[in-house]
């Protein structure tokens, strides 16, 4: 990906690091625009296991300042691969959250449903590989373990 990012990110973007529940119609909205042939949203959940473990809840901590910067980043380097995108929302909760609540939603806004699709995907799994944000696992069994969300480096991980 690009190795050159501009200085700045577009004020129509929408970057949050919060405790409070997220929104998909919240994250849909701030994406949309009258010039956009598209929306793609993710929306990141809790599931009830993982490898096949019961899981009953996650936990996440997240240094702040250095995420923010990090989703920046990733908005600026989507804006360079891909100019005509216009909107780019990224949310990521903290604190403890049950099987089903949202954790993260990534939202682009584009006049072309392949460049939002492709900025969308660029920005979760940069999100997942880069940003410093951590999980606790809370297993069925009241055993615990913390998980780096940058440990998912490949694809298809359960992460």
């Amino acid at each position: 990906m690009p190795s050159v990012v501009p200085a700045s990110v577009s004020t129509a973007d929408d970057l949050r690091i919060t405790f409070a529940p997220l929104s998909l119609d919240q994250a849909y909205a701030l994406a949309d625009a009258p010039q956009n042939g598209a929306v793609v949203v993710m929306s990141g959940m809790v599931r009830d296991n993982t490898d096949g473990q019961p899981v009953v809840a996650l936990e996440y901590q997240a240094y702040e300042p250095m995420a923010l910067a990090v989703f920046k980043q990733i908005a600026a380097e989507i804006r360079q691969t891909w100019p005509d995108v216009g909107r780019v929302v990224i949310h990521h909760r903290t604190g403890r959250l049950t099987v089903g609540e949202i954790s993260v939603l990534v939202a682009v806004g584009c006049p072309h449903r392949s460049e939002a699709f492709a900025a969308c995907k660029y920005a979760i799994d940069t999100l997942k590989h880069n940003a410093p944000i951590w999980k606790k696992e809370h297993w069925a069994d009241g055993s615990t373990s913390w998980v780096s969300i940058g440990a998912c480096e490949q694809p298809g991980e359960n992460c």
